[in-house]
């Protein structure tokens, strides 16, 4: 059977500016923040090219956040910046098998013996995907989206373009299925996605003059959202993120799969995998 029904549900994580662990911002694993883990919802369609190669497109919605609050290293605590950001994100991977999957015996006859019924397909992946993210940080009790108040002076200063919310990753990951019987499998699959911008989370530059921060008193304080002991930090010029990694952010998915055929075929032409 060529093709798999694909749903999932699981867990997300961020790697930019804002928040991390305690420590000044790393890559990768080293600066996760557990406290900021948020949900994902997935669906999707596996191809199975042959045995031991299997193509994958799919849609996942999913949350992710940062706050420097969580963190203890100084400068990232005082800067005390916040966001969360939806992330819609269609995908295309494609999964070259390390060990095939099995599933039980064919032919469940009294008395007669099959094939081992153990089996967990693993695979590393790689692949391609446009998302669409739209960073919000909450002032007052009120969620405001960051993009449009320009923040860092976007549009106002000719060295900072205003960003797009859409954007290009490439998910990097392995996952692992075991094959309950010839219909159903489960999955666990853990994937980072490199992208290409530095705005998820809104924060890249340095901070700028308030008479940059053109859309009111709301962009102005979310600009800064210091307690304004220590004005040098804060200063125009002065460091507000790192434009030198992009973000990234992190998908770990447990699914449920489904083989089926997309039409009736003679029983000798079937694939026999």
């Amino acid at each position: 059977m060529r093709y798999e029904a694909v749903y999932g549900i699981g867990a997300t994580n961020f790697l930019g500016e804002l928040g991390g662990a305690n420590q000044i911002g790393t890559n990768y694993f080293k600066d996760i923040d557990i406290a900021m883990t948020k949900y994902v919802l997935n669906a999707g369609v596996r191809y199975r090219v042959n045995a031991w190669l299997s193509v994958k497109g799919s849609l996942s919605y999913g949350v992710v956040s940062g706050d420097d609050k969580f963190t203890k290293e100084e400068s990232r605590n005082y800067r005390n910046l916040s966001f969360k950001s939806s992330i819609t994100e269609l995908s295309l991977q494609i999964e070259p098998s390390i060990i095939k999957e099995q599933t039980g015996a064919r032919y469940r006859l009294k008395g007669v013996k099959g094939r081992k019924t153990f089996g967990i397909n693993t695979y590393p992946f790689i692949g391609i995907a446009a998302f669409y993210f739209n960073p919000k940080a909450k002032y007052k009790g009120k969620w405001y989206a960051l993009q449009p108040l320009a923040t860092e002076g976007q549009g106002q200063l000719s060295t900072r373009k205003k960003y797009s919310r859409f954007g290009v990753s490439i998910p990097v990951g392995i996952g692992f299925k075991y094959g309950y019987n010839r219909r159903w499998s489960v999955a666990f699959e853990y994937g980072i996605r490199k992208t290409f911008t530095d705005y998820i989370d809104d924060v890249s530059m340095t901070y700028v003059d308030d008479k940059f921060i053109t859309q009111g008193k709301v962009a102005e304080a979310l600009a800064d959202r210091s307690n304004g002991t220590k004005p040098q930090k804060t200063a125009p010029g002065q460091q507000r993120g790192d434009p030198r990694d992009n973000d990234s952010y992190m998908f770990a998915i447990i699914s449920l799969t489904y083989k089926f055929r997309m039409a009736k075929i003679n029983r000798r032409s079937r694939p026999k995998f």
